[in-house]
């Protein structure tokens, strides 16, 4: 018996939680596989990847819809594998992945419709002397992008000869045998991140949201998969979402619809806003992640109805509704975070003790046999603070932020806090 409420939810992070908290919340019954400690409804026997196992869950409980969270399961092929069963999948095919599995094909399709982005020079690890001499030629002032998924740490922004060289060999180092990977013109200006969910005709965009990628306070330190967001973006106005929809999203769409794939999902823009107007950086096609964990609680709309009516073709008869005023999301991370291994399964207290008005999104914990909760990997979680203006809501979370505890535990301080941006577009103005 199939139940058209119910939905199997693929993921294990933060950003999956924020998915099923918002699902539920909306009507529907959620099955988070695999899930973690913190989100209901999980089951850790199941992968995200084991695409045959997703399937008798989903026979077994009569459920119809599956809703992509990471990138992994849709550069796999989810989506085509459950193509003419019955069971729907909110997420693109292996092609639509490809806009953000592979940086060179993603650049290929910027060039071939006209999307505003960045130069870049594509390379094999084979022919390493030739982008060794191109960093040279361009003073070192390059970004390094790595061609395939990399879990947000695949890219070296570089203001040296020396960085850049340091992160050719970063490469080398860290993936064997053959690979490709860009080197990009370093363009500077604040970014953002534009997501929508688009049936590929249409778009439906969400608040405007910023990440701090970097480990440390002010933009230093090493790329991570995310210290933190929150949205609206005060400075992101009316005119600059008119030049990015212009620049970057309508020449997107209408290059989806001459592309030979169907895309019905989540899409998005990271975006830098350069004094020449804005810039494409990447395509992901899923919610980002710290990015989900404060959009979707600005949402007010009903993401169910919002997926439901992409998938049935009727996502123009759709309105996006945004909550009032700022949400602000800070991750807690163990200490050691970006570095692929770091110790783990420290006891985390004090989650009983926050606010009622702080949502608490898990993503690396899990329970050991005692039942006890513990630390399982680098973002362990995300604390969400909501505020009438953005320094509310900053000076909430982190106020609230220091109730949890676990060994090693770190924090960005400086999450929301940049100083507003001047000048940007002042080339165009």
């Amino acid at each position: 018996m199939t139940n058209p409420t119910s939905i199997v939810l693929l993921g294990s992070g933060a950003r999956e939680h924020a998915l099923a908290w918002k699902l539920t919340r909306d009507g529907a019954t959620v099955h988070t596989l695999p899930g973690n400690a913190g989100t209901p409804g999980s089951h850790p026997e199941i992968s995200a990847t084991d695409f045959p196992a997703i399937k008798a869950f989903c026979e077994e409980k009569g459920v119809q819809l599956i809703v992509v969270g990471p990138e992994a399961p849709l550069a796999a092929g989810v989506t085509d594998f459950f193509q003419g069963s019955g069971i729907r999948v909110f997420g693109p095919g292996r092609a639509g992945a490809t806009l953000e599995s592979s940086k060179v094909w993603s650049k290929d399709f910027m060039r071939r419709h006209g999307v505003a982005t960045a130069q870049a020079w594509p390379f094999r690890s084979d022919k390493m002397d030739a982008a060794r001499a191109k960093a040279a030629e361009l003073n070192g002032q390059v970004v390094v992008k790595f061609d395939g998924l990399a879990a947000g740490k695949g890219v070296y922004v570089c203001s040296s000869v020396e960085e850049a060289h340091a992160a050719l060999d970063d490469l080398a180092r860290l993936h064997s045998g053959w690979f490709s990977f860009l080197l990009e013109e370093k363009l500077t200006g604040p970014e953002i991140s534009i997501i929508g969910i688009t049936d590929g005709n249409r778009i439906r965009l969400l608040a405007p949201s910023q990440d701090h990628k970097q480990l440390l306070a002010h933009d230093q330190g090493p790329n991570t998969g995310g210290m933190g967001a929150y949205c609206p973006v005060p400075f992101c106005d009316d005119n600059i979402l008119s030049a990015i929809r212009q620049d970057i999203i309508d020449p997107t769409l209408r290059g989806l619809q001459n592309e030979q794939f169907e895309f019905r999902g989540f899409l998005y823009f990271g975006i830098m806003l350069t004094p020449q107007g804005p810039k494409l950086l990447e395509y992901n096609t899923r919610l980002g992640d710290p990015e989900a964990e404060v959009l979707l609680p600005a949402l007010e709309s009903s993401l169910l109805e919002l997926i439901e009516a992409t998938l049935d073709g009727k996502l123009q008869q759709t309105v996006v509704r945004q909550r009032r005023g700022h949400y602000v999301g800070v991750v807690l991370a163990s200490d050691g975070y970006p570095a692929s291994s770091f110790p783990t399964g420290f006891p985390i207290t004090g989650l009983d003790q926050l606010h009622p008005s702080i949502l608490a999104f898990h993503g690396a914990t899990r329970r050991t046999e005692a039942g006890e909760l513990v630390t399982n990997g680098g973002r362990v979680l995300v604390l969400v603070g909501h505020g009438e203006e953005l320094e509310d809501a900053v000076q909430h979370v982190y106020r609230e932020a220091e109730k949890v505890q676990f060994e090693g535990r770190y924090i960005r301080p400086d999450i929301g806090q940049r100083p507003e941006p001047e000048g940007i577009f002042s080339e165009l103005r």
